[in-house]
């Protein structure tokens, strides 16, 4: 499984050969400029849009006309993008799950707010389970910390997770922290922050304090790809 972060909480995630890309944001990224991620060449067989904020959708109709891409999103943000010209998309909702060729999404709670570019309603915000051979996480999308995430821990395996640690508009290290343990993951990979000046974090106390409860962050530079 290939890992590459696009910034904020943009993500690609290589399964069986196959491109999962999460809530697209990168022209209007203001860290993207230098970093050599462009919108034009960022790979997706699947686009996995958590909720409706400019922030996560921004490239999201462009992505999908250039690629093909098949859009998993709410039903509210599914209308939405047909009425922009994308009709392959797959709509979900809280608690719903879809075997795909790459594996199972589960949707599960976000505690958030969802709104269009255009001032629409989102429908409800997404966290996301994938489970797939090649092993399964848990994109939390922008969520507040939230008991709900214990269900996570106690009915599925996740091998690692991405998590929110900006602040703000979403849960912070502390939290998150404790989010790891809801889930029962130590290995986490942090998004949503220092994007904007609210959600600017100290990236090594962030790290240190993850440390502290025995789990790992990695807070990945713009650009940058691993494996798992």
């Amino acid at each position: 499984m290939k890992i590459s972060y696009y910034g904020h909480s943009c993500f690609g995630v290589e399964l069986k050969g196959i491109n999962l890309l999460f809530d697209p944001f990168i022209s209007d990224n203001p860290l993207i400029p230098g970093t050599g991620v462009n919108a034009d060449k960022v790979a997706a067989d699947y686009i996995l849009v958590s909720h409706g904020h400019s922030d996560h959708i921004a490239d999201c109709v462009s992505i999908a006309k250039r690629t093909g891409a098949k859009v998993v999103c709410s039903w509210e943000i599914s209308v939405w993008l047909n009425n922009q010209g994308i009709e392959n998309t797959h709509p979900m909702n809280t608690g719903g799950k879809w075997m795909f060729d790459f594996g199972k999404v589960k949707c599960v709670v976000a505690l958030h707010s969802s709104s269009l570019p255009d001032g629409s309603y989102g429908g409800n915000p997404l966290g996301f389970i994938i489970e797939s051979e090649e092993g399964s996480f848990y994109y939390a999308g922008d969520t507040a910390l939230t008991l709900d995430m214990k269900l996570i821990g106690d009915y599925r395996k996740v091998d690692f997770a991405f998590l929110p640690v900006g602040d703000n508009f979403t849960m912070g290290v502390d939290n998150a922290i404790i989010a790891a343990g809801f889930v029962k993951c130590s290995d986490i990979i942090g998004m949503h922050f220092d994007t904007f000046g609210f959600i600017k974090i100290d990236q090594e106390e962030a790290v240190k304090k993850f440390a502290q409860a025995g789990k790992k962050l990695r807070l990945m530079k713009i650009g940058e790809t691993i494996e798992k």
